[in-house]
């Protein structure tokens, strides 16, 4: 081999050994006489000192070192000379005295710094993925996805799972998303379908006998990207058999709360993860994965200005709408400007607009408040006692900013829960060391798509519908609720689960609610309902998005940053130039024309 020891692990006890280290030099000094370079790897960084009276020749070979030139050097480990030691480096207190080098492969002048983290536009991040990747966060991140990655399959090992491998080629079927199509050059006009997840296999995997189930699954799914989304994603695929929900969320906040504490133990996690209701949650925070880390709820306001003269509020109420509020606390000085932007964020998000009200902190409380201390175009509208009135339903104080929202039910909650996540960042209420998760439980099975208005399901058609709801099917199934959960964290949907339908008869009710023919449910689906038939046993199951979570655990905001290779807001692939065109031979055997638009 090339090295004896990697740069990171050398210590006290290893001086005066002989080792030999390679790697890419990281920063060259050279002080007249003598010639330092810091030689860096995967594990670490190391000085290295070149000295002419020990080795001339080797001297000469360091005067043409350059950063990231990758290099071979032999020497003897020293301690580094008093007052001279590094403590931010685990190698800090010693040093190789250089008697040989090599100059494996020379470098040009990267595009950006390796050794120092600066801020680099992406694109060019992402046209030299392979360089960012040695920038120690990068190379932080990925070590990071490693051990959770390992210790997700430690735990389910111990714990009686066995890991399956699914296809990826496979039948094109209705998943909640586009699919990415792969045309078939042995059966022409035909074609597999990338999997968005792993979900019928995994069933069927059930029906096999095969109980307690889980895979590293790669997906892929052909939605517009955005700092969590990726076209192709990785997931910790599970099912169980013989299980119910209980079952399910016991064993995945012992993954969590145990992963977290042994990989990333500066983090805090607060347990038992609350367990909301899905009517709760987009009430409370407008959103099915509220970020728990701050407060600042929604409220309804209706009863409060029901009798009130302004109409923004009396006609929001009149067509059946509600008004709703949030407080933003200590932001009554905000100008006329930063109050524009926060309409125009309402007006983008569906809202015909937004009502400020500021609450001056010149009043010594809100007893003590005037009409002169309240900045709102609605005060003409609403009286002293009623603006009080609102101010202490949305816990609000001197100093305080209430915005707040009227129309549509769901619009305004929608509205103010995106407001409320504008405000937290802004106002940095959310603690940054905090994994906030939680269970959203009792979602609806079918929610109506508003150009159609057919239903749809809120999560995928395979889900199970409450026992207690089975006679809603027939008579009201838009208000069936589903056996589904999700856990969210710090406002991102961590992963999202269910218990299966595993009888035929009750699949097929599902499909024909949704507006399946019977031919069309034997098409796409008579593979999975010929296995119910053969002894399925009552399953159900959840997928955590691996990024996600690396992402959260790595204080990333973007998953691009805790992904290999990943594509960018335009789902392409700058180091590889992908998507590209392909030869007219390519396209011949696959017997596919391109028309132009």
């Amino acid at each position: 081999m090339l090295r004896t020891h990697t740069c990171g692990e050398l210590k006290k006890e290893n001086v005066g050994s002989q080792v030999s280290l390679a790697g890419w030099v990281n920063r060259r000094r050279d002080h007249g006489g003598l010639i330092f370079i810091d030689l860096r790897d995967r594990q670490g960084i190391v000085q290295t000192v070149f000295n002419p009276a020990i080795s001339a020749s080797s001297l000469r070979i360091a005067g043409e070192m350059r950063s990231e030139y990758v290099v071979r050097i032999s020497g003897e480990v020293a301690l580094r000379p008093a007052g001279t030691e590094n403590p931010r480096l685990p190698t800090g207190d010693i040093e190789i005295i250089a008697k040989e080098a090599e100059i494996l492969n020379a470098s040009k002048t990267p595009p950006f710094y390796i050794n120092e983290e600066v801020e680099v536009d992406e694109s060019l991040r992402l046209k030299y993925r392979y360089l960012d990747l040695r920038r120690p966060r990068m190379k932080e991140n990925m070590l990071l996805r490693h051990r959770i990655i390992k210790f997700m399959r430690d735990f389910l090992d111990a714990r009686g799972f066995i890991e399956v491998e699914t296809p990826i080629l496979l039948k094109s079927t209705p998943e909640g998303a586009r699919d990415y199509l792969v045309p078939s050059r042995l059966h022409p006009g035909e074609f597999y379908a990338l999997p968005q997840s792993p979900q019928q296999l995994k069933q069927l995997l059930m029906v096999a006998g095969f109980d307690k189930y889980y895979q590293i699954a790669r997906c892929f799914r052909d939605e517009d990207t955005r700092a969590d989304r990726q076209p192709e994603f990785t997931q910790l695929d599970m099912e169980m058999s013989f299980i119910d929900e209980e079952d399910i969320l016991t064993l995945l906040e012992e993954l969590l709360t145990s992963m977290v504490s042994t990989i990333k133990p500066e983090m805090r996690v607060v347990t038992p993860f609350p367990r909301l209701s899905y009517g709760e949650v987009m009430n409370r925070y407008g959103t099915d994965k509220p970020d728990l880390r701050f407060n600042m709820e929604i409220k309804d306001l209706t009863d409060k200005v029901s009798d009130s003269d302004f109409a923004v509020f009396s006609s929001a109420i009149a067509a059946g709408g509600r008004v709703k509020g949030i407080c933003a606390p200590g932001c009554a000085d905000y100008t006329r400007r930063q109050l524009d932007e926060l309409t125009r964020t309402a007006q983008e998000l569906g809202a015909g607009g937004l009502v400020t009200i500021a609450l001056d902190s010149s009043a010594g409380s809100l007893e003590q408040l005037t009409a002169d201390m309240v900045k709102s175009a609605a005060a003409k509208f609403l009286n002293l006692d009623q603006i009080k009135e609102i101010a202490r339903c949305l816990e609000a104080g001197i100093g305080d900013l209430l915005l707040i929202v009227a129309g549509d039910n769901k619009l305004a909650s929608t509205v103010l829960g995106e407001l409320r996540r504008e405000m937290g960042k802004r106002l940095h209420l959310a603690e940054q060391a905090l994994l906030a998760f939680a269970y959203i439980v009792d979602f609806p099975l079918f929610e109506k798509d508003e150009k159609t208005g057919r239903l749809e399901t809120t999560h995928h058609p395979f889900t199970a519908p409450r026992d207690e709801d089975m006679p809603l099917l027939d008579t009201a199934p838009e208000r069936v609720r589903a056996r589904a959960y999700d856990i969210t964290c710090n406002g991102f949907e961590l992963c999202s689960g269910s218990i299966r339908i595993h009888k035929s008869d009750l699949q097929r009710k599902v499909f024909k609610i949704l507006g399946y023919s019977d031919e069309a449910i034997e098409e796409r689906f008579g593979h999975l309902l010929e296995a119910f038939d053969h002894g399925a046993p009552p399953h159900g199951g959840i997928a955590p998005g691996i990024d996600r979570i690396v992402m959260l655990l790595a204080g990333e905001e973007s998953i691009r940053e805790v992904v290999a290779f990943p594509k960018n807001q335009s789902a392409a692939d700058l180091t590889f130039n992908a998507p590209s065109p392909v030869t007219e031979e390519q396209l011949a055997e696959l017997h596919i024309r391109l028309r132009e638009e």
